[in-house]
């Protein structure tokens, strides 16, 4: 059976940037292993298997696969197949401005807008809000893991931990975008990060590559296929997380930026809202924008 798939880049608004995503359109019929074998294929951060909902009001069911396994949830596939279904429904006369994907995770609510035919917007509420996991490694440690020295870790109230908002991310703070930009999966990283729950690390600082925007990341993560992410919205819901814990911000909405891929020349920029109340986490919202690069055909 032939099966379409389109291929975005996602959390950017041009071609070659942000974070590849590839969909397959048509998955009826497909089996895990065989999904797991077409995502190694394409060998992109994620690929999407979209299928007909479980319920009619939802708009469709998405399984997301890394080329090392499966996720739960994942934000850059989220994003990516809203803007492309929004485009779909509006190219066949059906717009609309809300969608409910079906995901592991459970329901994942979008809101979505198109700009022209072949780009848009979305952005979708966590469906679970992240909570804190005990930290199993040591700062020398997770220091040694990413090849970095220990003095690099941590930045005013910000301290390496381990949040979770459906996948599991091991936060590491450190000093400056300098710092970002030599961490690296070390000779050690999967050793030491094997006591974690994922085995991978979000890096990141306040200092940024550009003006407007709040934290400056980088994502690893070799036992799920890709030593290093372009752009990870999971990872950023868990870290709403970290901001929460730290930076205490005040009850109210705030807008937050996250860029991330720039080392690998991949600029994302992944938009966070905040809404915080009594001083805890109410709920968040993760949007960015996706562009469509090709088109074709599995055999």
């Amino acid at each position: 059976m032939k099966r379409r798939f389109i291929t975005l880049d996602v959390f950017t608004t041009r071609r070659h940037a942000g974070n590849p995503l590839a969909v397959v359109v048509q998955s009826e019929g497909l089996d895990t292993e065989a999904m797991q074998a077409i995502a190694k294929e394409f060998n992109l951060s994620e690929t999407v298997f979209v299928a007909p909902p479980e319920k009619p009001e939802h708009r469709a069911s998405i399984r997301i696969f890394t080329p090392g396994g499966e996720l739960p949830f994942a934000g850059h596939p989220t994003v990516g197949t809203a803007v492309w279904l929004a485009l779909s429904d509006e190219a066949g006369g059906e717009p609309a401005d809300m969608l409910v994907l079906e995901e592991k995770v459970g329901p994942v609510s979008c809101a979505v807008s198109i700009k022209g035919s072949h780009a848009g917007h979305a952005t979708f509420t966590l469906p679970r809000l992240p909570e804190q996991i005990e930290q199993p490694v040591a700062d020398a440690s997770l220091a040694e893991a990413l090849g970095l020295d220990p003095a690099d870790l941590g930045f005013d109230a910000h301290r390496p931990s381990l949040f979770s908002a459906g996948v599991a991310y091991t936060t590491v703070p450190v000093t400056s975008r300098e710092a970002v930009a030599r961490a690296k999966v070390a000779g050690a990283f999967e050793r030491i990060m094997a006591a974690t729950p994922n085995g991978n690390a979000f890096v990141y600082c306040r200092e940024t590559a550009e003006v407007g925007h709040h934290y400056h990341a980088r994502m690893f993560w070799p036992g799920s296929g890709i030593v290093e992410d372009p752009a990870t919205g999971s990872a950023v819901a868990a870290f709403a997380g970290a901001i929460v814990a730290y930076d205490k911000p005040e009850d109210g909405d705030h807008r937050l930026v996250i860029e991330q891929g720039y080392e690998m020349g991949r600029p994302s920029q992944i938009t966070l809202e905040l809404s915080v109340r009594g001083g805890m986490l109410a709920s968040a919202r993760i949007g960015g924008s996706a562009i469509v690069v090709s088109e074709g055909i599995l055999l």
